[in-house]
C-alpha cells in the first residue's frame, strides 16, 4: 500500500472525524480528545495544526488513494529540549495491521529532519501496543527503556515505552 503524508486542509475534516470517532483508536492515545469526534472538533484541530508554528509542528494527514485515515505529528519540546520532539500518530482502525504506519512515520522523520534543526524524535507507546513499538522498531527507532507507571488511561495505572530516532 502506497501511503503519503501532506498539509492538513478543512477539507479533511469529515475523514478526520470518522477514524478518530472510535473508542479502540482513542485508547491508545493520550487523553483530551471528545468523544464521539465530530466534524467539529476535526476542523478546530486542523485550524489549529494550519497555524500552529511551523518550526514547532510538523502535522499531517496520512493519506492513502485520495482518503484521510489518520494523523501524525512531530511537535518541538522546549527550553533545554529544543531540538528534541516528540512523535505522536494513529491511523483508522480498517488501516491496522497492513504495514502502513511504518512507511508514514519514516517519511514524517526524514522531512523533519530534512526541513528542521531537530537533532532527535521520540514516541512513548503504551507498552501493551506491541503494533506501535513494532512500528517505531521497523522505521528504524531505538528502544531506550520502559517508562514504568507513567501514565493513567480508562482508569489503568501503564507503563510506557520511550524509543527515539537521531540525525
Amino acid at each position: 500500500m502506497d501511503c503519503s503524508i501532506r498539509k492538513w486542509s478543512l477539507t479533511d475534516a469529515a475523514e478526520l472525524a470518522a477514524n478518530l470517532s472510535n473508542k479502540k483508536v482513542q485508547d491508545n492515545l493520550r487523553d483530551g480528545l471528545p468523544y464521539p469526534y465530530t466534524v467539529k472538533d476535526a476542523e478546530e484541530y486542523i485550524t489549529a495544526m494550519l497555524n500552529a508554528d511551523p518550526d514547532k509542528t510538523f502535522a499531517f494527514a496520512i493519506v492513502l488513494d485520495d482518503k484521510v485515515i489518520g494523523s501524525i505529528g512531530v511537535f518541538r519540546c522546549e527550553n533545554i529540549h529544543c531540538r528534541t520532539a516528540e512523535l505522536g500518530y494513529y491511523i483508522g482502525e480498517a488501516y491496522w495491521g497492513k504495514g502502513i504506519m511504518t512507511d508514514v512515520v519514516q517519511q514524517t522523520c526524514e522531512y523533519v529532519f530534512a526541513h528542521s534543526d531537530i537533532l532527535r524524535i521520540f514516541a512513548e507507546p503504551f507498552s501493551y501496543n506491541v503494533a506501535s513499538c513494532r512500528v517505531l522498531e521497523k522505521a528504524g527507532f531505538q528502544f531506550e527503556g520502559v517508562l514504568r507507571k507513567n501514565a493513567i488511561k480508562n482508569g489503568k495505572i501503564l507503563d510506557m515505552k520511550m524509543y527515539s530516532l537521531v540525525r
